[in-house]
């Protein structure tokens, strides 16, 4: 198991965690933190505490996934160079390609034929 295929495991665990997490969070406030407690006097964990966690996680998992990625970058095969485009190559000099000129027909033996 090579090195990139590990980092790419990786990058699809953080997002799905991260998609659930997202998922968890309600736009308007409620989300998970609504659900503890029911709007009673004891809830579990309390209203901010739950919202600055999911806040905190979401930006730890982004951040992680950010980091994965181009982590992941440097560890990609990128194979030998024989596939690279000539152009680039310093080494491939070409000549200029110069189109072959027309042929010259001779008009004088055709128009003294017809004399």
């Amino acid at each position: 198991m090579s090195t990139f295929t590990i980092f790419l495991a990786l990058i699809v665990v953080v997002a799905f965690l991260l998609i659930v997490v997202i998922m968890v969070q309600n736009p308007k406030g409620g989300g998970l933190s609504s659900s503890f407690g029911g709007g009673g006097t004891q809830q579990l964990g309390g209203v901010q505490k739950t919202t600055d966690f999911l806040d905190k996680s979401t930006w730890t998992l982004a951040t992680i996934m950010v980091i994965l990625i181009l982590v992941s970058n440097v560890t990609i095969n990128r194979g030998t160079g024989s596939a690279e485009s000539k152009v680039l190559d310093p080494n491939a000099i070409s000549q200029p390609v110069i189109p072959a000129a027309p042929a010259q027909t001779d008009n004088n033996t055709a128009t003294d034929s017809v004399k």
